[in-house]
């Protein structure tokens, strides 16, 4: 059973910015490759850290909101922990998009 899932990557395009898109095609393809739905993509521009880690003082925030099966987030895990590009990689489940019939609006008098 697939379930929905939400990965937010934080990129590493230091001296690179014009690549982002490039970066971020390619992430998705690699998403699908192993068997993702892709539901939506969110670039969400570049943000400096609170903190300064290592020589990286800023990166560009990616929000993938995909369908998969759980454990292929163990794999892209792996995956993406080998990519020089990737910093930082979250996943979380989320729960199951329900549609909701449109709100009445109250008659006038």
């Amino acid at each position: 059973m697939k379930n929905r899932y939400e990965a937010l990557l934080v990129l590493n395009t230091q001296g690179r910015e014009e690549t982002v898109k490039d970066v971020v095609d390619r992430l998705e393809s690699e998403f699908q490759k192993e068997g993702a739905e892709i539901e939506q993509v969110q670039k969400m521009d570049k943000r400096q850290f609170s903190y300064v880690a290592g020589e990286l003082e800023a990166g560009h925030y990616v929000n993938f909101i995909f369908h998969a099966e759980p454990d292929l987030i163990t794999k892209l895990r792996a995956k993406f922990k080998l990519d020089a590009e990737v910093y930082r990689q979250h996943y979380q489940r989320l729960r199951p998009k329900v549609e909701r019939p449109a709100k009445k609006l109250a008659e006038a008098k």
